[in-house]
C-alpha cells in the first residue's frame, strides 16, 4: 500500500521505519521486524507501522508477532484498508467476510494500476483473457452467434479482458473498484461505458439486458460465489453467456482464503453453485492462470449460459463428467 509509507508524524520513527524498510530489501526481515517494533514504541497509532510489522514479521517466519501486529492493526483501521481481517483469516485467526473487502480491494488496485499491465503480462505469464477469449470464440461457433450486443466485463481493470472482446460487441460496458484502474483503461478507448463500483452494487436493479458478462481473475477476490451470481445472473438475457475464471482448490471446502489474501473456490461447489443459480454448464476447464513467486497457479475457467427458458437448465449427466474428466477436473 501507497499509504503504508506516509509519515509516522515522528521523525525518529520514520528514520527507523526507513532503514527497517532497507533491512527488509536486503531479505533480513527480522531485523526489520525488530526495528519496525521499536518505531511503533513511540507511535503506536501509526496503523501503517503496524502493517509494516506484520508483513515483516510474517516474512521473518514469525507468524504469532505477525498476528499480534496485525490484531493492532485491525483496531486502528477503521475502513479496512490495509485488509487487515483478510491476514487475519488466511492465517486462522479470524473468520473470512463473506463478500469483497472493498476499501483493501480498492486501494491495493489504486497503487499497482500503473504497473499492473507489465507485472501480469511480463513478469507473471498471465494467460486469463486469451484463455477465456479462445473459450468464447469456440462456443460462439458451436452455438452460431455472431455478434454480442451488450456486454459487461466485471473488474474491467486496464481492459486486457476487454481488448479481446471489444470486436465481438455492439456495446461494451466496464465494471472496477480502482479509480486509477479506471483512469488507466479508460486512456485505450476500449469500453464504451466505465463504471467505478462494487460488481454486486453495479448489476444491483439492472434489467436482465446482457448478453455476454465476462470476469477475468475478479472472483477470487469476493469470497462466496452465490451472492455473485445471484447478483450477475439478473443483469443477463436469456441465452446470455458468463465467462469467467477462479483460483482451484480440489477439496470439500466451498471457498477458502490464501496467504495471497484470494479466495480459492472448490471445484465441486463451484459447479453446484453455478447449477443452483440456473446457468447451464457449457465449458469447465482446468488451466494454468499465471505465475506467482515462480509457482504456477491452478485454476478454472468458465463458460455458463443462462437458459432461454428453464427447461432446458442442463445437468451433470454421464456425457458432461466424461468431458470434465478429459479437461483435467474431476468431477464430484
Amino acid at each position: 500500500m501507497t499509504k503504508a509509507f506516509h509519515s509516522s508524524g515522528d521523525v525518529i520513527a520514520d528514520r527507523r521505519a526507513g532503514y527497517a524498510k532497507m533491512l527488509a530489501e536486503g531479505g533480513d526481515h527480522a531485523a526489520a521486524a525488530d526495528l519496525m517494533a521499536q518505531a511503533l514504541e513511540l507511535t503506536p497509532q501509526w496503523a501503517a507501522g503496524w502493517e509494516l510489522l506484520g508483513n515483516y514479521s510474517e516474512k521473518a517466519g514469525d507468524i504469532s508477532g505477525a498476528i499480534s501486529a496485525w490484531r493492532h492493526l485491525e483496531a486502528l483501521d477503521d475502513d479496512g484498508l490495509f485488509g487487515a481481517g483478510l491476514k487475519l483469516a488466511a492465517h486462522g485467526a479470524a473468520s473470512a467476510s463473506e463478500g469483497t473487502a472493498v476499501s483493501y480491494v480498492e486501494a491495493l488496485f489504486d497503487q499497482y494500476a500503473p504497473r499492473f499491465e507489465s507485472a501480469l503480462l511480463q513478469n507473471l505469464g498471465y494467460q486469463v483473457p486469451a484463455l477465456l477469449d479462445a473459450m468464447l470464440v469456440a462456443e460462439m461457433g458451436r452455438l452460431g452467434i455472431e455478434r454480442f450486443a451488450l456486454a459487461i466485463d466485471l473488474g474491467c481493470g486496464t481492459g486486457l479482458m476487454g481488448e479481446r472482446v471489444r470486436a465481438k460487441v455492439s456495446y461494451l460496458e466496464g465494471v472496477d473498484l480502482s479509480a486509477a484502474m479506471i483512469a488507466e483503461t479508460g486512456k485505450k478507448g476500449i469500453y464504451d461505458r466505465l463504471d467505478k463500483a462494487e460488481l454486486v452494487a453495479a448489476l444491483a436493479g439492472r434489467m436482465a439486458e446482457a448478453d455476454l458478462v465476462t470476469a477475468a481473475d475478479v472472483f477470487i477476490y469476493c469470497g462466496a460465489l452465490r451472492p455473485v451470481l445471484s447478483a450477475v445472473v439478473p443483469a443477463m438475457l436469456p441465452g446470455g453467456l458468463l465467462a469467467f475464471s477462479l483460483e482451484a482448490h480440489d477439496g470439500e471446502e466451498a471457498v477458502f482464503l490464501r496467504p495471497s489474501l484470494r479466495y480459492a473456490h472448490g471445484v465441486a461447489a463451484t459447479r453446484q453453485a453455478l447449477l443452483d443459480a440456473g446457468l447451464e454448464i457449457l465449458r469447465f476447464e482446468k488451466a494454468t492462470l499465471r505465475q506467482d513467486r515462480g509457482s504456477p497457479i491452478e485454476g478454472i475457467l468458465v463458460l455458463a449460459r443462462k437458459p432461454v427458458n428453464v427447461n432446458s437448465l442442463l445437468t451433470l449427466d454421464d456425457e458432461m463428467v466424461a468431458e470434465f474428466a478429459v479437461s483435467g477436473v474431476a468431477a464430484a
